[in-house]
């Protein structure tokens, strides 16, 4: 098992780096605001999925194939802007209709709720950052001495619980002020601030070097 003053010191690590805002966050804001904290469950869902997919990556290698192959990397940064500009264009674009006041008691689709986990799957694996950063921050916690397996499952598992209930919290105190963006120029702004923020990650994740 891992030791507890390791888990900690990882968990605190971890949480830090959470916490700061990125696309899962203002994703999560955005899904609060517009729709419901169920829509926000299910996005923040997805980014947990993606966390673990990331991180199985990164424990097999794909994050050393990143630092190394120039043209996967490249891909993988390419695509992964492309995406956050183009929900960016598509929010800025929004106009202020997408917060009309919702029913929250009306059932939406499968298919709506499937999307919005979806949005949330991509927004994180299309990201090249994570691998890295799950590359950089396994091997100080790892013991090689212990079972690999089972100290991943709890470094990832962690990782992706703290993950969803910060984004979680994130969107809740977004849901609690979305009153005041009810009306058509307050929700305008906002929509053309988050389109703005997202345009601009995506920019900035072009600019993302191999470290």
């Amino acid at each position: 098992m891992m030791a507890l003053h390791t888990w900690l010191l990882y968990t605190m690590v971890a949480f830090i780096a959470i916490a700061s805002p990125g696309p899962a966050v203002l994703l999560a804001i955005n899904n609060s605001v517009s729709y419901d904290l169920k829509a926000t469950f299910f996005s923040s869902l997805g980014n947990a999925i993606g966390l673990f997919v990331l991180s199985s990556a990164a424990m097999l290698g794909l994050g050393v194939v990143l630092k190394t192959s120039l043209v996967l990397f490249l891909a993988f940064k390419i695509l992964g802007a492309c995406y956050l500009i183009y929900i960016g264009i598509k929010q800025f674009r929004a106009l202020g209709s997408i917060f009309k006041q919702v029913d929250l008691g009306r059932h939406k689709s499968v298919a709506h709720y499937a999307k919005i986990f979806q949005k949330g799957f991509l927004v994180c694996i299309t990201n090249p950052k994570p691998i890295i950063f799950f590359t950089a921050l396994f091997p100080p916690f790892l013991n090689p001495e212990a079972p690999l397996l089972e100290q991943f499952f709890i470094l990832t598992l962690t990782f992706m619980l703290l993950s969803f209930g910060t984004l979680m919290c994130y969107a809740f105190f977004a849901k609690r002020f979305k009153s005041w963006f009810l009306t058509h120029q307050r929700a305008l702004w906002f929509n053309r601030v988050s389109g703005a923020i997202f345009i601009a990650l995506g920019f900035g994740l072009l600019g993302l070097e191999r470290k």
